[in-house]
């Protein structure tokens, strides 16, 4: 194998792929490494560790075709230390050394047998768009909600449900609980509902995100009068493009045990959590006696600013609510306390109620609307933050016990 390309496009590549590579230890050695395959003009890298896998596809300058399985890490930080420009990347069928190449550096690394690295399932499902307007912002307000702990794997995934002809994500930690919809994107049957991996789209509101960044630039440089993807005179069933005002779109297959997103030359399979997502419906009250409104911004500021007194997890903001506004308390054993005072409409009988401080930050920061209202019902019931603007999303919080 024996190609040549840009440092720049290889290391977009690679460490794309590479973020599915199994970080765990104790996986098979091989899962440490990327695959790299160079033909007919292309190169295909591809990362998994088994429940995650990224395949990335780009043009490349192909001398000699072959594959390869090499350590991922160290391939993308070696070449993301070379000076800007061409780098030659190449191998022997009959070695097990991987070679690489630019201006004066020269590196010689051991590669894993390429037989060992998994075979990858063909892709099924028929092909359904997702559009990235309204799904990089939505994926970003509920994934942070989803617990990390594989103890309980099923709360590590984000719940995607048909409602009301558009489409829920829901997550939860059990601590708090992310809702959003997304009106009028039907991508599943009525009453279906799968629950993937909150890595996984954690990784596709990655892709979007940059994809959304980089679509400018292009769109420039082709000047936007290009005419749209079409299937060409080979009759095959092609999906519509977005509009160039709706930015990327992703590309969703559902198959039986795994979903695959396309955006671009990046493919990102998953395989689905198998189980029964919590009840959260009975969790949200369908009405609060309490309601706060504050601006956004004001908020978070402040508590971020009482925030430099926590010092352990379990130490809370107390939020002292009254008509004229609210007061914001951090105490803490040994080191002292914060207070803050900020401009608020709260409307309800005064209390104190108390909230893990980062659990809170996340909720005020995923709502994009000036303000933001606090809806409780009382100082150990689960409170709600909203925007005030629009009804699409809702962030449920478990308030901390406090004397």
């Amino acid at each position: 194998m024996k190609f040549r390309c840009e440092r720049d496009v290889l290391l977009d590549t690679l460490t794309t792929a590479g973020r599915a590579i199994a970080s765990r230890g104790g996986a098979l050695p091989v899962l440490s490494g990327v695959r790299l395959e160079a033909t007919g003009g292309e190169l295909r890298v591809v990362g998994t560790d088994l429940d995650l896998t990224i395949q990335v596809t780009t043009m490349v300058a192909v001398a000699a075709p072959g594959v390869v399985v090499a350590p991922g890490r160290l391939v993308t930080d070696i070449v993301r230390a070379l000076d800007p420009g061409a780098v030659t990347v190449e191998s022997d069928d009959d070695d097990d050394e991987l070679r690489i190449s630019s201006g004066r550096s020269n590196f010689a690394i051991r590669t894993h047998p390429a037989g060992d690295f998994p075979r990858l399932p063909p892709i099924s499902g028929d092909a359904v768009q997702l559009p990235a307007t309204g799904l990089t912002e939505a994926l970003r307000q509920v994934v942070r909600a989803a617990s990390s702990e594989d103890s309980r794997p099923i709360l590590t995934g984000v719940l995607m449900a048909a409602e009301q002809g558009g489409l829920r994500l829901v997550a939860t930690d059990s601590y708090r609980l992310a809702v959003r919809d997304l009106p009028g994107i039907g991508v599943l049957r009525e009453d279906q509902q799968v629950l993937v991996p909150s890595r996984a789209l954690a990784e596709l509101q990655r892709l979007l995100s940059s994809a959304a960044k980089a679509a400018p630039s292009v769109a420039a440089s082709s000047g936007g009068g290009g005419p749209a993807a079409s299937a060409g005179d080979e009759g095959e069933a092609a999906v519509a493009a977005p509009a160039a005002d709706e930015g990327p779109a992703a590309i969703l297959r559902l198959g039986e045990h795994d979903a695959t997103f396309e955006l671009g030359s990046v493919k990102l399979t998953t395989r689905l959590i198998e189980g029964d997502f919590p009840n959260y419906r009975q969790l949200i009250p369908r009405d609060y006696p309490n309601t706060l409104t504050v601006g956004r911004d004001a908020l978070l500021d402040a508590v971020r600013r009482v925030k430099l007194m926590v010092r352990d997890s379990t130490t809370p903001v107390r939020i002292a609510m009254r008509s004229d506004g609210i007061e914001l308390t951090v105490i803490t054993q040994d080191w002292g306390q914060a207070t803050e005072e900020v401009d608020a409409k709260y409307e309800g009988a005064e209390m104190v109620v108390a909230f893990n401080p980062a659990y809170l930050i996340d909720g005020v920061e995923a709502i994009t609307s000036d303000e933001v209202q606090l809806e409780t019902l009382d100082a150990l019931k689960p409170a709600t933050l909203r925007p005030t603007e629009g009804s699409d999303y809702l962030y449920l919080l478990m308030p901390v016990r406090v004397s």
